[in-house]
């Protein structure tokens, strides 16, 4: 998902430490699909209840959003409004993506391939109502603030970031960069050891920066040519030019004073081109939101994931203890953070 622009980009490599007292919006459809892939049991098989209700999802945002509380850290989480008409056509891949995924997952573990399963496994997860509404419950039971927005998460974010609200958004994907995010971290709620795919190695994941303007600064470009770039590329809502990867994009929009004036070189089309670079440069957002942290409520926490999702208690209750130690009986608001 996202744009793969990853290679031209400057990235800092910092500490979880260094992010204490700085508010994250995160983009909740991303980190959720993180969840739902990563933590699994080794055949591939997500986190379930006694009902067979997935339960990856909360997992992951109990244990891992708890750890970044417990670093002074203010997570907010925004999730997806109504998407552009122009992503029909990625909606529908993606689900077809998620369909054969499931069907060569199910197919290894008959197999007992135990490594391709969970591969497979990953790129079957799916988010569905159920999934968002707990996710919703849980952190509000929390204590966590979050939004809806209008359109696109990431938009939403990275318009919370320019105001001053949010200090990065936080996602794997680059597209926050597109819609104008000053600051984006990758892998805040995915650190630690991780596999390579198709290989027997692990490499260490800690948290990294993007600082927009220094990049631009760096390729000698402006926002508006990053987008270019990516519409090269291929975005969520058009699919790239042939054989254009992200450097030979670069050094085309450097020579070109427009993305028109690449589609005429290159003698290749780009639907939506217009409509697609304006949703980027002016998306839909709001600013119709109020970011509280709230002591979290241990007694509706417990019930729910427990008595419910037949969690363990005293893991839970754990979890609630450290939550509540640093949001405190106090309710802090945005303000009293800086």
């Amino acid at each position: 998902m996202g744009v793969d622009i990853g290679e031209l980009l400057h990235k800092k490599e910092v500490e979880i430490s260094n992010l204490s007292n700085k508010t994250v919006a995160i983009d909740a459809y991303n980190t959720l699909y993180q969840f739902l892939s990563i933590i699994r049991q080794r055949d591939g098989t997500p986190l379930q209840d006694s009902k067979g209700r997935t339960t990856s999802h909360l997992s992951g945002i109990l244990y891992r959003i708890t750890n970044l509380v417990e670093e002074d850290i203010k997570p907010v989480f925004v999730f997806d409004g109504k998407p552009p008409d122009f992503k029909t056509d990625t909606l529908e891949k993606r689900k077809q993506s998620r369909e054969n995924a499931n069907q060569k997952w199910n197919e290894a573990k008959e197999k007992g391939l135990t490594e391709e399963a969970y591969k497979y496994a990953q790129g079957s997860a799916r988010i569905d109502d159920q999934i968002l509404d707990d996710a919703k419950y849980l952190l509000e039971s929390m204590g966590i603030p979050y939004l809806q927005s209008p359109s696109e998460g990431e938009a939403q974010a990275a318009h919370m970031v320019q105001k001053g609200d949010a200090d990065y958004v936080g996602s794997q994907d680059y597209d926050a960069l597109l819609f104008g995010a000053p600051h984006v971290i990758r892998n805040l709620t995915i650190t630690g050891k991780r596999k390579l795919p198709g290989k027997n190695t692990y490499i260490d994941l800690k948290p990294e920066t993007i600082d927009m303007e220094e990049n631009l600064k760096s390729m000698g470009i402006t926002r508006s040519k990053l987008i270019d770039i990516a519409l090269c590329v291929g975005t969520d809502y058009n699919k790239g030019l042939e054989k254009i990867g992200p450097k030979r994009a670069l050094k085309l929009v450097k020579t070109h004073d427009s993305i028109k004036s690449i589609i005429d070189e290159t003698g290749q089309n780009i639907e939506n081109v217009d409509k697609v670079k304006d949703f980027f440069m002016n998306p839909e957002v709001t600013d119709d939101y109020h970011l509280k942290w709230n002591r979290p409520n241990k007694d509706k926490i417990i019930q729910f994931l427990c008595e419910e999702h037949d969690f363990s208690e005293e893991r839970v209750a754990k979890a609630c203890d450290r939550l509540d130690s640093k949001l405190g009986s106090q309710q802090k608001t945005l303000d009293q953070w800086f």
